[in-house]
């Protein structure tokens, strides 16, 4: 990957361009300290400043964060679901606690590679190898559940992934210069103060904690939530309220076991608030990562949308809508689960469906069914069953059954540290999986931004109103025009799909109910 552009970064900095907060970190030598590029500090002069891809390369260099600007208060780097190369793939594994979990040895063979070939590679690309970039995501976490929850101390350091209050407190203090409760206090007072959003009530079972989490703005949780909200499963997810005052809720599968998670939007800033009972306190770093990724809080709204609405034929699209985001995944393998089960049939259809089918599975399993939310059947699950309780027609039945048979046997393995195209091709490879599919899963799976779903009939007959053709070779010719950004092309499309296109009836074309 190039090298950071000097010039085009010290313009950035010398004129506090908030746009660009959490894309670049500056270095100043003469103060040895790092800062975001909207840091209202005098700005240095150029031959005093360098830039850093990451908080972790600053610190490699021997700074350490900025106290006025707090630059670690800032929504994640977009560039790791924009980047489909190794560092992405790296990036995205390590903020979901990859090493933490496996180390570096298990993150270097998820990848493919030596450990000795990543951390080469990760050094000249982003200024730190796996263990040091690891170690800043622990640093940046500790900051956030300082700022954002009640959280003691003490179950701070063990939630953002530290092995023991030693390690925490010598980190705390190497990257800010502070204690971790001088930090707390710091992170909560100033122009990016960050109040907590709820008290935590540690129990003998389980610990539930509430915490903001910050998105680039512009955000249209809105949008978002109605997303959700049309494609809620009963039993397994809940939703609350619309508009603004919007909530879901629902277990999430975690390394440690499922937390009881809620998500509502924050009223009083871009992003969510999310509360969790966790199973153990170790599995909060990766919650937030899954989160972050579910509302694609990291994205960089205003380069897509100046992109996008540019166009021509999506720029009155976007201006109705800035801020569209992708709805991602929570759990990978449901996700290809649920598109499946959900295609060529209605909405309602799939979500009655999908509801029986986690109903019947804890029916079988001896569970009485209640009021209390339930998982998804997990791979596993369903492959055990062998089908017994599936519905509908037998070529998706046996769809569904090969696939989960192949997840659960480790046949097939979706990850998101794969490369798009790779998890494209392992689902096509797949019986009765077709390009729909694979790429829609795709694109909500690692949030990958320039996925243009050309066979999508919505899409299609979309286009078509706006005389701009309606054939997958037609849309497939215009989306040229609208990368790296084709997934939100594709959301801005089902978002303006004329009334009589979310009645029509499918045809036997592979266009799942859960797309617009």
């Amino acid at each position: 990957m190039p090298a950071l552009d000097h010039d085009r970064c010290y313009r950035a900095l010398a004129s506090r361009d908030a746009r660009f907060d959490g894309q670049f970190i500056a270095g100043v030598r003469t103060t040895g300290i790092y800062c975001r590029p909207s840091c209202p500090a005098m700005t240095p002069k150029p031959g005093n400043v360098d830039f850093f891809r990451t908080a972790a390369a600053a610190h490699e260099a021997g700074l350490r964060a900025c106290k006025r600007c707090q630059p670690d208060a800032v929504p994640g780097n977009p560039d790791w679901n924009r980047r489909d190369d190794l560092a992405g793939r790296a990036m995205r594994l390590i903020l979901d606690g990859a090493i933490e979990r496996d180390g570096v040895p298990g993150l270097a063979a998820r990848l493919g590679y030596s450990s000795r070939q990543l951390t080469r590679v990760l050094t000249a690309e982003l200024g730190a190898g796996p263990l040091a970039l690891a170690r800043a995501h622990r640093a940046e976490s500790a900051r956030a559940l300082l700022a954002g929850t009640g959280l003691p101390v003490a179950q701070v350091a063990f939630a953002a992934g530290f092995a023991s209050i030693r390690q925490f407190n010598d980190t705390v203090r190497e990257f800010y210069g502070l204690s971790p409760t001088e930090l707390r206090q710091l992170a909560r007072r100033g122009r990016e103060g960050v109040r907590p959003a709820g008290a935590e009530t540690p129990d003998a079972a389980s610990t539930t904690v509430t915490l903001r989490l910050a998105a680039r703005p512009p955000f249209d949780g809105e949008a978002i939530m109605g997303y959700l909200a049309d494609h809620a499963v009963a039993g397994v997810e809940r939703m609350s309220g619309a508009g603004a005052e919007a909530s879901i809720e629902r277990l999430v599968r975690l390394p440690h076991g499922l937390a009881r998670t809620h998500v509502q939007l924050d009223p009083e800033r871009a992003g969510v608030i999310a509360t969790a009972s966790l199973a153990a306190i170790a599995d909060l770093a990766p919650l937030v990562s899954r989160l972050r990724r579910w509302f694609d809080l990291d994205a960089d709204a205003v380069a897509i949308d100046a992109a996008l609405g540019a166009d021509a034929l999506l720029g009155p699209l976007v201006a109705r809508a800035p801020g569209l985001r992708i709805p991602g995944a929570v759990d990978a393998e449901e996700a290809l689960l649920r598109t499946i089960i959900g295609q060529q049939i209605s909405l309602p259809a799939a979500k009655s469906m999908l509801g029986r089918l986690a109903a019947d599975l804890d029916e079988a399993e001896g569970l009485t069914p209640t009021t209390e939310l339930r998982p998804f059947p997990t791979a596993q699950r369903i492959a055990a069953d062998d089908g017994a309780v599936l519905r509908g027609p037998a070529t998706r039945q046996r769809t569904v059954l090969t696939t989960a048979r192949a997840l659960a046997s480790g046949e097939l393995v979706l990850d998101i540290g794969l490369p798009a195209a790779e998890l494209r091709a392992r689902l096509l490879a797949l019986p009765g999986i077709g390009p729909w599919t694979a790429d829609y899963v795709t694109m909500r799976v690692l949030g990958n931004p320039d996925v243009l779903l050309a066979e999508d009939l919505v899409l299609q007959r979309t286009l078509g109103s706006l005389g701009a053709g309606g054939t997958a070779r037609a849309t497939r010719a215009l989306g040229e025009r609208w990368a790296p950004w084709r997934s939100y092309a594709t959301l801005h499309l089902w978002r303006a799909a004329p009334p009589i296109v979310r009645r029509a009836r499918r045809s036997a074309a592979e266009t799942p109910a859960s797309t617009p």
